[in-house]
């Protein structure tokens, strides 16, 4: 599946990282296209889930690794 990922979370797509998709746990693809995030699908996980019934332009819920944003708060910020 490819998704369009929201500008705010386009930082934390990394490839081969980790993304929930509907509280999916699934890997990002190595290829990330800009703006958006390929997910590859193992058959058990396409016919467990209810990824099979996304279709083109249908909203999913996205997360992102929490490790991530816990780094971001690490990181000092300009003026800060």
């Amino acid at each position: 599946l490819e998704i369009e990922a929201p500008r705010g979370l386009a930082r934390y797509i990394v490839p081969k990282g980790p993304v929930a998709v509907d509280g999916i746990s699934l890997t990002i693809g190595p290829d990330t296209p800009a703006g958006s995030f390929r997910v590859f699908i193992i058959p058990h996980t396409w016919d467990h889930t209810n990824l099979r019934s996304t279709a083109p332009g249908r909203r999913v819920n996205i997360e992102i690794d929490i490790l991530a944003k816990y780094v971001e708060r690490l990181i000092p910020r300009d003026g800060a």
